[in-house]
Formats: C-alpha cells, sequence, structure tokens
C-alpha cells in the first residue's frame, strides 16, 4: 500500500502522516515510501527527507506526552494487551543506562522509535534533549535513505532493500564502540 501512495499525487502528505504515525504508534517504517519517492524524484529527495524528518519528530513528540501524561490510564493497558511489555521493560532499562544517546540510536536505526518515544516520556527525561536527539537521528536515517536513492538510483534501492537492517544495525554498532572508547 505505501508504495501505491509514493507515487499518488498527494504522497508528500501521506509521507508526513506515515512517519508521524510510525513515531507513535504505525508498525511500518517511512522509508518504503522515502525511498521510491526519492528515486522517482531525485531533485526532490531532500524535500521528502525533510518532510519525514520534521514529521517523525512531532509524532515522537506526541509518543513523548503519551508517556508522560498518559501512560496509566492509556499507554499501558495497550502495551499490555499487544503483549509488548517485555520489549518496552528492555527499553526503560536501556534510557536508564545510556539516556539520550537511546533516542538518537533508535532514531536512527531499526529499533522501533516509538516505544522510546514513549519510553522518555515515562521516564520524563529532560524534554531538549530528547527533542535534539531524535532531529539528529531521524534526520540522519531519512536524509541518508534519500542521498542513497538521489545518488544510487535503482541498484541502490534493490541493495538497499536487501540490507536496510544490516547498514542499521552495523550504525547502532558503530555508535556503541565509540561510546564505550569516548567514555
Amino acid at each position: 500500500m505505501a508504495l501505491v501512495w509514493a507515487k499518488h499525487r498527494h504522497a508528500e502528505r501521506y509521507l508526513a502522516a506515515m512517519s508521524f504515525a510510525e513515531s507513535v504508534f504505525f508498525p511500518v517504517p517511512p522509508d518504503v515510501m522515502l525511498a521510491p519517492m526519492s528515486l522517482a524524484q531525485p531533485k526532490k529527495a531532500w524535500r521528502f527527507a525533510s518532510f519525514a524528518t520534521i514529521a517523525s519528530v512531532v509524532g515522537g513528540i506526541v509518543g513523548y506526552l503519551l508517556g508522560f501524561w498518559l501512560f496509566e490510564p492509556v499507554v499501558e493497558p495497550l502495551i499490555v494487551q499487544m503483549h509488548w511489555q517485555d520489549k518496552f521493560d528492555i527499553a526503560l532499562d536501556w534510557f536508564k543506562n545510556y539516556g539520550v544517546w537511546v533516542v538518537f540510536i533508535a532514531g536512527f536505526s531499526p529499533i522501533p522509535y516509538k516505544v522510546f518515544t514513549i519510553g522518555a516520556g515515562v521516564l520524563q527525561m529532560a524534554f531538549l534533549p530528547f527533542l535534539i536527539a531524535s532531529a539528529v537521528g531521524r534526520g540522519a536515517r531519512f536524509f541518508l535513505v534519500a542521498a542513497l536513492m538521489k545518488w544510487g538510483g535503482v541498484k541502490m534501492e534493490q541493495k538497499l532493500r536487501q540490507y536496510i537492517e544490516v547498514l542499521g544495525w552495523a550504525v547502532v554498532l558503530l555508535i556503541a564502540v565509540a561510546y564505550i572508547l569516548l567514555r
């Protein structure tokens, strides 16, 4: 469905909506629209990446606020119902150990960003560092996807589909190693 939306005349709106929703609850990452849109219209790749980044960060703010204000009455029952409690507990543990770096890593990597936006609110993480880490992590991810499509074309799209998860985890590993070395 996302690939069909990517060709629609309102594709930018759909991309923004998908980016927003993915930061709060939606399971499909916006990359599935961003990549074909950037490939089809390389001159607009940076524009598309900007839309995805801004909408995703705004969605992250909503996730943060849900965790901050509505966790017990609204979010927690959903987490239990969806059987996500184990994943959420891991996310909260990561926050305690790594702080704001977890938001950046989740924003860039294949880790579900939505879990960390809500978790940041639950733990009442300082908002400005959360916002900066979200913007940098999400922006880096979406601009990288747009750049790969703009400069690499169809061949790069095929490779991206094949290796996107490996690439994401490799970056997470590099960040973890850098963190350990610089600590």
